[in-house]
């Protein structure tokens, strides 16, 4: 289990994230027409996983304000802000924000499951059950070549480390 702070308090995850060369686990995750989403979908584009708790805090919204701005120039690079935000927060937020580039999911329906497969489901503190703040890129071929837990959940993902990962 990853240990993890909310302002300074600490929290944990449900476990890790996935090992750097392993095969992504699968997820089936909700799209904001309500259609279900897996890994298989995106086969073939290197994938940004920005995991985090909730659109309806700054970080959280920042971040996917910032990835959005990064996605336009990731070349075969698909960015997925995923939360267990309902799928029409996902919605209303990148309606109201102008957001383009990335691609909601929501995991309100996958009973914990992609939480507990990629490690980022809290399992204590106020966030029990929402996701933690992670990255996860994953290659074209469905391995994982890079993670990011960000271990205070108030703070940003490192923007520089995610591109240059990409590179």
């Amino acid at each position: 289990m990853a240990k993890i702070t909310l302002k300074g308090s600490p929290v944990n995850t449900i476990g890790e994230l996935p090992s750097i060369g392993s095969q992504a686990p699968d997820f089936k995750l909700t799209a904001t027409d309500l259609s279900e989403k897996t890994l298989a979908d995106f086969k073939g584009s290197k994938l940004v996983l920005n995991i985090f708790p909730s659109l309806d805090t700054p970080t959280c919204a920042a971040s996917v304000r910032r990835f959005n701005q990064l996605a336009t120039g990731m070349n075969n690079t698909k960015v997925l802000a995923i939360s267990k935000d309902l799928p029409f927060a996902h919605a209303r937020f990148c309606s109201s924000e102008g957001i383009e580039n990335v691609i909601d999911l929501s995991g309100f329906k996958c009973s914990s499951s992609f939480g507990k497969e990629y490690g980022v489901e809290i399992i204590d503190g106020p966030l029990a059950e929402l996701f933690s703040r992670a990255v996860v890129i994953i290659d074209e071929n469905g391995k994982v070549i890079y993670t990011q837990q960000v271990p205070e959940i108030v703070d940003e993902p490192n923007y520089d480390a995610v591109l240059k990962a990409l590179a």
